[in-house]
């Protein structure tokens, strides 16, 4: 998508971070799939992230449509792992201002990315209820792997999540 421009977010973009979380949160809720839920993720998240792995934004005229972090290891879903793979998280799109397209074109990214740091696969996963999810990531040549039970994400409260990769 050529109208779009990438860039790792900067601590002074946690709060857009936030806009574009509690955003996709709501549209979730709005179309019936539980999932994420508004007001759960705040800046601080955003800067441990920043600290830690690396935080993405897409931005199209000059505003930000959408975001993703990129982390190099991902035990709580995927276990102790060789390097051979990066894990694309929190995939957010600004469905009132992004133009159509967006989340696969920053799915895109992250691949490049990945491939740039000499990894062979992009991993992520989706929380096992959410069967539409899945079906957009399969649709963008991801392979469901397996599935991790009980994979705790934080927040003290173990959920089940579908695994899925993508040789680049």
């Amino acid at each position: 998508m050529s109208n779009l421009e990438y860039r790792l977010a900067r601590h002074t973009d946690a709060s857009t971070l936030v806009r574009l979380r509690d955003a996709a949160a709501h549209w979730m809720r709005a179309n019936g799939i539980t999932q994420w839920k508004p007001g759960e993720m705040r800046e601080d998240h955003f800067h441990r992230r920043m600290a830690d792995g690396e935080v993405w934004l897409a931005e199209s005229g000059g505003r930000a449509v959408g975001g993703w972090e990129l982390w190099w290891e991902d035990e709580a879903a995927w276990g102790p792992q060789a390097p051979e793979a990066g894990y694309v998280h929190r995939l957010m799109v600004d469905r009132a201002a992004a133009p159509r397209g967006v989340g696969r074109a920053m799915l895109g990214e992250a691949e490049r990315r990945i491939a740039e740091a000499g990894r062979a696969y992009c991993r992520l996963d989706c929380v096992s209820t959410n069967p539409r999810l899945r079906a957009y990531y399969e649709g963008a040549g991801y392979t469901v792997v397996g599935e991790q039970p009980f994979k705790d994400g934080g927040s003290g409260s173990k959920y089940a999540v579908t695994l899925l990769e993508k040789k680049l």
